[in-house]
């Protein structure tokens, strides 16, 4: 199989390189990148993820204009500093007032957690069924259906907010079910649109459009919230939702045999590439093998841990930079955005990385646990470091831009080693992994709020430290007993029955 990485023991090369040097003698030349179809599908996937993300991280930025960011005496740590120089040149200048039309309620940080993570209440319920609805129906449908969902919830916020902190609460639950489907049931695409040993890198450019999309949206979300309102963001966001839904249903489709528009090269080369594969069984899923699976479960806990860290950068980075420093709205997004243009960056180069170590003959498995491992070790110890070093705002910058630059490259670890251990169930099973990180993406907010209402002094200190351990025991399992080779009872034969 050409996704597995038992070492030979007469050259010591992974099975995996053998077998992709195997494959090219007798598959057709690929098309170039630029010019394929399926690179195509990847920045359209790209596209998708992009609005998906904006429409959950939207709330980060405008929830310091819906709760009168102007009033640092509200703010968790009671000593604030104004910053040596506005970011627009002027020294000393005050924070513009926010636009007279929009509403401002009085939120404590608590409620503010339940609000950040009700949107992940129904995420934890649909990427499993939906990764494996769309391996039945298509990815097309599902997620062309989550994403017009979710851009239509995203329009009527604005309202729910107005109606009260439940409506809210409501309306981000449901676009989370919306959010969920379509994040789960993506992974189906590349089933059949990625051959082995072009995936990091077709994963990565789909994937990297989730930490470009935090970077847009905190960016403009500041500048918009602060010329026109709040609620104009989630007006422009959700309608540019609507079009990017309609352009996923006309440019998208399942597989490269059903797409109008491919060259026959391309599609032979693709279809050859993935001729000795496993193919998606109609069978039962064989759920007690899973439930005994070391390496599956370390994929899942290593997943959640890795989701609290990137949902704490993600939700808290605004509220973090607004506790420390007097800035407006606008600078708030622009401080906050800078991290996540460097996440974007490093996610993409995570996946050329990953390819040219495959290339070169490492092991497939020796390949995951790396990526991994530098995308989390080293970006919790930076956010441990953060609150130490509040003096200064330039440091705070610069340790969270290193943070969310490192964490991406994950991205070519474990969050794609479902197609490795289990190519045939590869997109249930990414439902599984999504629906165990979105159970941290809603802990983390409801438990950081709680600890920064608790512990005002401290409150920063302990998020941090939590954050910490919580990542170290995830990594720490998934280096013990992580695999990258197919397990038996995602093989034909050892497929199991109940």
């Amino acid at each position: 199989m050409a996704t597995t990485a038992e070492a030979s023991p007469t050259t010591g090369k992974s099975n995996y390189t053998q077998d992709l040097q195997m494959d090219e003698k007798h598959i057709p030349r690929k098309v170039p990148s630029f010019c394929s179809v399926r690179y195509g599908v990847a920045y359209v996937t790209q596209l998708c993820n992009f609005t998906l993300i904006a429409h959950n991280v939207i709330i980060n930025i405008t929830m310091i204009a819906m709760v009168n960011g102007t009033d640092h005496q509200s703010q968790v740590n009671g000593s604030t500093e104004r910053l040596p120089i506005d970011l627009s040149g002027d020294l000393n200048k005050a924070p513009e007032k926010l636009p007279a039309g929009a509403p401002v309620y009085n939120w404590s940080p608590q409620i503010q957690g339940l609000i950040f993570s009700a949107v992940n209440y129904g995420m934890v319920l649909t990427p499993a069924p939906s990764g494996y609805l769309a391996g039945r129906i298509g990815a097309k449908r599902v997620v062309g259906a989550a994403l017009f969902g979710s851009s239509f919830l995203v329009l009527c916020t604005p309202l729910a907010a107005e109606f009260g902190v439940v409506y809210l609460i409501i309306t981000r639950t449901v676009q989370g079910i919306s959010q969920g489907s379509g994040l789960g049931g993506q992974f189906a695409l590349w089933e059949k649109w990625g051959p082995p040993h072009e995936r990091n890198r077709l994963c990565t450019i789909a994937l990297s459009g989730m930490t470009l999309a935090t970077f847009i949206t905190i960016f403009l979300g500041g500048f918009i919230s602060q010329t026109y309102g709040w609620p104009f963001v989630f007006y422009i966001f959700g309608g540019i939702g609507c079009v990017c839904s309609f352009l996923w249903f006309v440019l998208v489709y399942d597989d490269p045999v059903s797409h109008p528009w491919i060259s026959i090269s391309e599609k032979e080369y693709i279809v050859s590439s993935l001729a000795q594969q496993a193919r998606p069984s109609k069978q039962s899923l064989p759920i007690k093998a899973m439930l005994k699976s070391l390496p599956l479960w370390s994929l899942f806990l290593c997943c959640f841990s890795f989701q609290w860290l990137i949902t704490v950068l993600i939700v808290y980075i605004p509220t973090y930079i607004n506790s420390l420093y007097i800035v407006s709205t606008r600078d708030n997004g622009i401080l906050s955005a800078i991290p996540f243009i460097a996440s974007w960056v490093f996610g993409l180069l995570g996946g050329q990385v990953a390819d040219l170590l495959l290339i070169k003959g490492v092991r497939l498995g020796t390949v995951r646990k790396i990526t991994t491992l530098l995308g989390n070790l080293p970006s919790s110890v930076l956010l441990v470091a953060l609150p130490y070093l509040k003096s200064s705002y330039m440091a705070t910058v610069a340790l969270l831009t290193a943070s969310c630059g490192l964490a991406p490259l994950t991205q070519s670890g474990v969050y794609i080693n479902a197609l490795d251990i289990a190519p045939r169930y590869s997109s249930f099973l990414f439902g599984i992994s999504r629906g165990f990180a979105q159970i941290a993406a809603v802990l983390a907010p409801i438990v950081s709020g709680y600890l920064l209402n608790q512990d005002p002094e401290f409150g920063w200190r302990n998020v941090f430290l939590l954050l910490f351990a919580i990542n170290i025991l995830g990594l720490i399992f998934y280096l013990i007993f992580g695999e990258a080779d197919i397990q038996d009872w995602a093989k034909e034969r050892k497929l199991t029955r109940l």
